[in-house]
């Protein structure tokens, strides 16, 4: 499982650390995010101690309209050993019994100069990806066209050279060899590539080359969400390939279904162009345009026009 502390939210949000600085290694175990509302009132029941608490111009507001006594018992109850910290909003100041509570339970207590909205947001979508469902699949993931082709096959078909040619053409590589996939949605796939590796595509014969230096920083990117898969497997004659293209297929990656094809392999077929034609494909059939369904709507007319025609007994010579 990832790990994520405290320190990484300031580090990746620039937040102001107002006290707890020896909290600051507390791990987050989950994505969620709490707005102690109900909890300033004394209801603590469900308390979830172990989430982010933020408090933001509501909270405070009533925070402040409490009484002393009310105000030491509600911060006592809010700081506890599991907390990960506290963030203040819109840059308020932070409560005088908040702060002496925070520093003497190690709560990191932050403040943020944002609307408490676009900070929920930020945060959320920061834990959301980092808690992930996260797999690593062996192939090559390229954006061709503004859709994310992840290129898959046993080892030796073709998959760095193929990258490498959809690279000249304009294309931009994402993950040689070894691809990283975060399920960042029920139904959103995130493809990246191993630090190590990230930029770089082994050509056998070649060697490891490096795509930026080459091509320069516009045939590169970090991250593309995965749309589509399609597998290279060496040409079998015996199989019975997919002509028209009416059969869908899907493959399981994490729990998304993505759409597939299998693109076989032999001599002097040019696969980087059949892929990329393979992905235009696909993006016209999510805007509605299927060109084996037209075949096949022409081709029952066809059949059904010929079928009245000997019906009706009109020939044609």
């Amino acid at each position: 499982m990832t790990k994520v502390q405290t320190k990484d939210l300031i580090k990746q949000f620039k937040l102001e650390l107002i006290t707890g600085e020896k909290g600051l290694d507390r791990e987050f175990i989950m994505s969620d995010i709490s707005r102690p509302g109900i909890e300033l009132t004394g209801y603590f029941r469900y308390y979830p101690k172990t989430r982010i608490q933020v408090l933001g111009k509501t909270e405070i507001s009533y925070f402040n309209e409490l009484s002393e006594e009310e105000r030491i018992d509600r911060s006592k109850r809010l700081c506890t050993d599991v907390t990960p910290c506290i963030v203040i909003t819109r840059g308020l100041d932070a409560p005088q019994e908040l702060f002496n509570e925070c520093e003497k339970e190690n709560v990191p207590l932050l403040r943020s100069p944002y609307k408490t909205t676009r900070v929920v947001s930020r945060l959320t979508n920061f834990l959301e990806a980092k808690f992930a469902p996260f797999t690593a699949m062996h192939g090559v993931l390229v954006d061709i066209h503004g859709v994310g082709v992840l290129i898959t096959g046993q080892s030796g078909v073709g998959k760095s050279e193929t990258a490498l040619e959809l690279v000249k053409r304009g294309h931009r590589l994402v993950a040689d060899d070894s691809v990283e996939i975060h399920q960042e949605d029920y139904d959103r796939l995130i493809g990246t590539s191993p630090e190590l590796i990230e930029h770089l595509l082994e050509i056998r014969g070649l060697g490891i080359i490096n795509v930026m230096t080459l091509f320069g920083a516009s045939a590169v990117r970090s991250q593309k969400e995965i749309d589509y898969v399609i597998n290279l497997e060496i040409w079998d004659e015996k199989k019975q390939y997919d002509r028209i293209g009416m059969d869908d297929e899907l493959i399981r990656i994490i729990d998304v279904e993505v759409p597939k094809t299998t693109l076989p392999v032999r001599p002097g077929r040019n696969l980087a162009v059949i892929i990329e034609v393979a992905a235009m494909n696909f993006r016209l059939k999510r805007l509605g345009v299927n060109a084996a369904e037209e075949f096949s709507t022409r081709l029952t007319k066809m059949i059904d026009q010929e079928k009245t025609n000997i019906e009706n007994g009109i020939t044609f010579d």
